[in-house]
């Protein structure tokens, strides 16, 4: 078995392997789980962009020196540089102030141990600073400006994650008023939509309220097999767009993000991570294929778990056993997914439709849930 390395935060990664869903790859395409590859195999949240961290992962394991820990970083590390989707890496989902802040997990499914980070700031190879959590202390999860310095300290550099245009981005948000924002139950000052705020109901008469919004976002989550079936898991994010100054979402949770479990499988997640995070949609996967659930059942099982609670919740979730098995399930939207095992010659994008509430268990409840968005999330 080859020792287990960290990545330099200096390394030079794959070059960009830029794929699109064109008419060849929608050949590839499918709503039913294909037959299972060989392994070693590589899964992760979403096509389009996010495929050549797919690929980047699983050339990496074609080396015998490449660990599963290693693959998940080089994959990660590739969406991060590549600024995926804009969801991934620098340059992206700018905070109320305008800041991009990362957050990213990594675990080995070996000894269950993990690292994150969240609210990264100023360094942009969050997955590798996580990986330096994992090995290099007895800690899970480092935060903030502490997560900086720890990384700092440890050879990375210290940069601005903002870019021209992410700024430009933001700014044009807060002259639009910064409609779509995450805060909910309160008020401000007229002509000043973008804050101050202060709560509902504190004899602020007079005040207009918010309506809380959000845009969409995704984030790489992925799951790795290496050729000897030894596993790991890893996510990482830029987060919410628009966010308030400090949120951290599901991304860096173990469980939620992502959890892998070497003598079961994994699962990594993407979606609206306020609320995903609430259920650890990961950590029931995982439970789920212990208590003897298929791949593909054990996905659409958590996502209708929170769909119960949040039937219009957007979601996200692949899994796979420790026999390279896998499926994937989403809600809210037509999730994609990425897989490549060494039966491949190329990375598959699958497409899933997406899992409908139980209207027989929503009945006569829709109008709490339509409480709870204004009031509760």
């Amino acid at each position: 078995m080859p020792k287990q390395r960290a990545l330099a935060p200096k390394m030079k990664l794959l070059p960009h392997l830029h794929l699109t869903l064109s008419l060849t790859l929608l050949a590839h395409t499918a709503t039913a789980t294909p037959p299972t590859p060989n392994l070693p195999l590589v899964i992760n949240t979403w096509g389009g962009p996010f495929t050549a961290a797919t690929d980047a992962a699983y050339l990496a394991l074609l080396s015998p020196s490449t660990s599963a820990l290693d693959a998940v970083e080089i994959g990660c590390s590739t969406c991060e540089r590549n600024q995926c989707d804009g969801t991934v890496g620098y340059g992206g989902s700018p905070d109320e102030k305008c800041e991009t802040t990362l957050d990213a997990m990594i675990m080995d499914g070996t000894s269950m141990n993990s690292g994150a980070v969240a609210g990264l700031r100023r360094v942009k190879s969050a997955i590798s600073v996580a990986r330096y959590v994992l090995q290099y202390t007895a800690h899970s999860l480092l935060v903030g400006d502490q997560a900086t310095r720890f990384a700092v300290e440890n050879g990375f550099v210290e940069e601005d994650l903002g870019t021209e245009e992410s700024r430009a981005k933001c700014e044009a948000w807060k002259r639009e008023g910064c409609k779509g924002n995450y805060r909910r139950n309160v008020v401000h000052e007229p002509g000043r939509e973008c804050g101050p705020y202060a709560p509902v109901g504190k004899g602020l008469e007079g005040l207009s309220g918010m309506e809380g919004g959000g845009e969409g976002h995704d984030t790489i989550s992925m799951v790795v097999i290496d050729g000897e079936g030894i596993m790991a898991a890893g996510t990482s994010t830029n987060g919410a767009a628009h966010k308030v100054p400090g949120r951290v979402g599901d991304g860096p949770i173990v469980g939620s993000g992502s959890y892998v479990d070497g003598d079961v499988g994994g699962c990594g997640a993407t979606g609206d991570g306020d609320v995903m995070m609430r259920f650890l949609p990961c950590y029931q996967a995982v439970e789920n294929l212990r208590r003897g659930m298929a791949p593909q059942q054990a996905a659409e099982d958590v996502v209708k778990r929170m769909l119960r609670k949040y039937p219009k919740i957007s979601s996200g979730v692949v899994v796979v056993n420790t026999k390279g098995e896998y499926g994937g399930a989403g809600s809210g939207w037509t999730f994609t997914y990425a897989v490549r095992g060494s039966g491949m010659n190329e990375t598959q994008v699958i497409a899933v439709p997406p899992v409908e509430p139980d209207r027989e268990e929503l009945s006569g409840r829709a109008t709490g849930y339509d409480f709870r968005l204004q009031s509760e999330l």
